[in-house]
């Protein structure tokens, strides 16, 4: 194999814009928690976030908060906090880690945000279940700890294709929460306004989708580790005009370096795809073992989870419930394994990386057999990963580390 070399990260310009814009958006959570005339829901990250904008509240996403957490590396010390009541090891690091912090009084926005004390308190706490159980018990326990209702969707699961009764069903559930949400707020749903969001959220969503596709570029202009930092607005801020002028810039900076075959990766001669959560307090060191050895991790679902082409300005309710019921971790394996082949295709993939991370159950598809029936269909070999989102103590970096090499010397003996 060739001797790794010392990786050069090549910034993005519209970084500064982006924390720019993510900095505008806590101060107003902070802002909006200490004011008497407006109203903060918590919301979980595929949650209503389009109903909520829509009913003036302000939004907060604490899966958001729970990945500052780990990409800060301060999760490992928090998780105990949320065992010594009662939580499993073994659940999601991503609730251990957030209501561990809470019950410390931490935040790492107080750091990164000099006036922000701490989290804003919610008047009401609204999930859904299409990412996985977790998190209507994570907001549960801080409904019983801050004396606030919680509401929300219960979605069905291992979906191979999504029907109208589907959709029906979920459309009825996002309907249901308007009257007790107008209750909250102090005002009636304005459908004229939640049209208006819907749209911002296509046209997000639409933005971001070309954002990830221009990694189908060789070399490609951007990596999977700068995908789970520039997908920042598409999360908290989805249904906004920020979101979409923030990917505007973007876009126009990445097809500029595509054009000019700038890769994001010095020398790549390796793509990979990514299957699974990000490591997060390993963020900049697994990005620099790819990019040493020359392979760019160029795809993953983690990022594209982000991508609901379902968006319908002329039917909110029911593009929202059919949006989110499409999501990759709300599907079937047979469902995942096609697109995942597609993605191979789209991407000209050498290899793929799962990550079994040990409290993701739900967003881990090396379990049962995927990894192996994908490699015999597609030919392309395949290296599982383990580790976690949050929980560093899940982690060995030298094992990490020498798998990696292997699987990349693999990749260059069969090139």
């Amino acid at each position: 194999m060739k001797e790794e070399t010392k990786p050069l990260r090549k910034k993005i310009e519209a970084t500064a814009q982006m924390n720019r814009i993510m900095a505008e958006y806590f101060f107003d959570l902070n802002e909006a928690s200490a004011s008497p005339d407006r109203k903060v829901a918590w919301c979980t990250s595929v949650g209503p976030a389009e109903l909520l904008r829509a009913m003036g509240f302000a939004v907060h996403f604490p899966e958001n908060h729970a990945a500052m957490l780990g990409a800060t590396r301060l999760a490992t010390d928090l998780i105990p906090e949320a065992n010594a009541i009662g939580y499993s090891p073994d659940i999601c690091s991503y609730l251990t880690s957030d209501v561990g912090a809470f019950r410390k009084r931490f935040t790492p926005l107080s750091k990164a945000y000099p006036g922000i004390a701490a989290l804003p308190k919610p008047d009401v706490l609204v999930y859904n279940t299409n990412q996985c159980r977790d998190v209507q018990d994570w907001f549960a326990w801080y409904s019983r700890e801050l004396g606030v209702p919680c509401i929300g969707i219960t979605s069905p699961k291992n979906l191979n294709e999504v029907t109208e009764a589907h959709i029906d069903d979920v459309t009825r559930q996002l309907e249901g929460l308007v009257p007790v949400l107008a209750e909250i707020s102090g005002a009636p749903l304005d459908m004229e306004r939640l049209s208006e969001v819907v749209a911002l959220s296509r046209k997000c969503t639409d933005l971001w989708k070309e954002v990830l596709e221009t990694a189908t570029a060789v070399p490609a202009p951007l990596t999977f580790f700068d995908g789970t930092i520039h997908m920042g607005p598409a999360v908290v801020l989805r249904g906004t005009r920020q979101a979409v002028e923030y990917y505007e810039v973007l876009l126009a900076e990445l097809k500029q370096r595509s054009a000019a075959r700038d890769g994001a990766v010095a020398g790549e001669e390796f793509r990979i795809y990514w299957d699974g959560m990000p490591v997060w307090g390993r963020l900049r060191q697994h990005s620099e073992l790819f990019s040493g050895l020359r392979a760019n991790v160029v795809a993953s679902t983690y990022c594209s989870s982000w991508i609901f082409p379902s968006f319908d300005a002329a039917e909110p309710f029911r593009s929202m419930a059919k949006a989110y019921l499409e999501l990759f971790i709300v599907r079937s394996d047979a469902y995942k394994e096609r697109y995942i082949t597609e993605m191979m295709g789209k991407f000209r993939i050498d290899g793929i990386v799962y990550h079994d991370a040990k409290t993701c159950p739900y967003n881990s598809n090396s379990r049962y057999g995927m990894p192996q029936r994908l490699e015999a269909r597609t030919g392309r070999p395949h290296l599982v990963i383990s580790g976690d989102l949050n929980d560093m103590r899940c982690v060995s970096d030298e094992q990490t580390r020498t798998n990696v090499e292997a699987f990349i010397e693999q990749l260059e003996e069969g090139k």
